[in-house]
């Protein structure tokens, strides 16, 4: 019988809960508690601008449990609107924030895991307080702009950043009519992005009539009246009736840092494969902790709900008595643009020159289909090889839905350390309303011999 263990969890989103239910699964005997500072727990973040643009109609649909479901289904005591102010690491005790009741309460714990997630960078003059400057990073974020767009006669939107997120969230609003110009510091939009892909997808936001302006250094809000009502790039003002900050994700730190938990060189909590902290009674899983990224075999940050549901379970399981590690990561990740796909996986060109690597790359464009079936599209594909081992090191796809699959299948070859030209030596499966007779793969990794 496994002995009975106290266990805290700080976190709501996908991490925590995850750690909390497998905690609970892995010993019985466990109790645990988890907080969270909003009012929700169990959220699909990723699901979010597919509600704003009205393609999943209510938002609550994204709420997978209440408080009250959890602790039904789960066993585990859920504690919303409560603030977890501060965590003292001698007497094991966190210090909470009742914010329903505005009180300070005291909890012990054997065990705590931090899943304090991340949270949306800002810029500075762009309060997200002022009623139409807004992020899109949590369900009230999500709730708060939906309300405005519904309630406002809203004619036209500035998305500064063209990451995930400013690609997705203007689809959402132009779906709503609203005309979108989107804001980049660098050249061209998703600046992580290779080249190829870049240029394919600017002709996009092309298309759908999305204005994007690159290579804007420094950009100002000209507010009045407690609204912003333009924004300022060089000597031009673009008039606006609502801001939607876009410009990446940041670790939520704060509690470790508190606690001198030690921090990693990305800024987020730096773990082993046991998502252990520096503090042996504390676990840290979820888009605030360093990760091992398993191609360049250092630490990392990959801040992506799949990872954070997975070190979710890993954390809750080592707190509970278990003893298993995490296995190094590849970056895996899509993102839909209007009617076409991006993924990435593994190294960009970029990422792998900063890392060291001197690469080789294969390039490809061709059909997903073959010509003469209906939905027949071009599909463009490019792998990077380590110029050394000639291992796959990363790759990118765009096109329709089956990027992810390709992806997916790279992914694969990358933790198995295959050697790029093995992509011309594979049986692809072939049927017309499925596949094409000559795989895009296939085309790829002959040209590296």
């Amino acid at each position: 019988m496994k002995r009975t263990v106290k266990i805290i969890v700080v976190g709501g989103n996908a991490a925590g809960p995850a750690a909390a239910a497998k905690a609970k699964r892995y010993n019985p005997n466990a109790k645990i508690l988890l907080f969270e500072a909003s009012e929700f727990i169990s959220t699909g973040t990723c699901e979010m601008p597919y509600v704003l643009s009205g393609e999943i109609d209510d938002y609550r649909k994204i709420v997978f449990f209440s408080p009250e479901s959890f602790q039904k289904e789960k066993g585990v005591k859920v504690f919303v609107k409560h603030f977890v102010q501060e965590i003292d690491t001698k007497k094991k005790q966190i210090i909470v924030k009742d914010l329903i009741e505005d009180k300070s309460l005291e909890h012990d714990y054997d065990r705590l895991i931090l899943a304090t997630g991340s949270k949306a960078k800002t810029l500075p003059g762009f309060d997200t307080q002022l009623k139409n400057i807004f992020s899109l990073k949590n369900i009230n974020d999500l709730i708060r702009l939906d309300k405005f767009v519904k309630e406002k006669q809203i004619v036209n939107a500035i998305i500064i950043g063209s990451g995930y997120i400013g690609l997705e969230a203007a689809e959402a609003l132009i779906k709503r009519n609203i005309q979108v110009k989107i804001i980049e510091r660098e050249s061209k939009p998703l600046p992580d992005a290779d080249k190829e892909f870049s240029d394919e997808i600017l002709k996009i936001l092309n298309q759908y009539k999305v204005e994007f302006i690159g290579d804007v250094k420094e950009v100002e809000p000209v507010i009045s009246d407690d609204k912003l009502v333009a924004v300022r790039i060089s000597d031009k003002f673009l008039v606006t009736d609502l801001v939607l900050l876009s410009v990446g994700f940041e670790p939520d730190t704060f509690l470790a840092r508190s606690a001198k938990l030690e921090i990693g060189k990305s800024g987020a909590i730096k773990v082993d494969q046991y998502l252990r902290t520096s503090d042996r009674f504390i676990y840290a899983a979820g888009d605030n902790v360093e990760i091992i990224n398993a191609v360049t075999g250092k630490s990392d940050y990959i801040p992506l709900a799949t990872h954070a549901y997975d070190l979710g379970h890993i954390a809750g399981e080592n707190a509970a008595g278990g003893n298993i590690k995490y296995e190094p990561v590849v970056k895996n990740i899509s993102v839909k643009i209007f009617d076409k796909f991006y993924a990435s996986v593994g190294l960009s060109s970029v990422e792998a020159t900063r890392n060291g690597f001197g690469i080789e790359e294969s390039f490809a464009k061709a059909r997903n289909l073959v010509a003469v079936m209906q939905g027949s599209n071009y599909v463009f594909g490019k792998v990077l090889a380590d110029k050394n081992s000639k291992r796959i090191i990363g790759a990118s796809f765009f096109g329709g839905k089956e990027v992810s699959g390709y992806a997916d299948l790279i992914a694969a070859l990358i933790k198995l350390k295959v050697p790029a030209s093995t992509l011309s030596k594979i049986n692809y499966n072939y049927t017309p309303p499925l596949s094409p007779f000559v795989n895009l793969l296939n085309i790829i990794g002959k040209k590296f011999g």
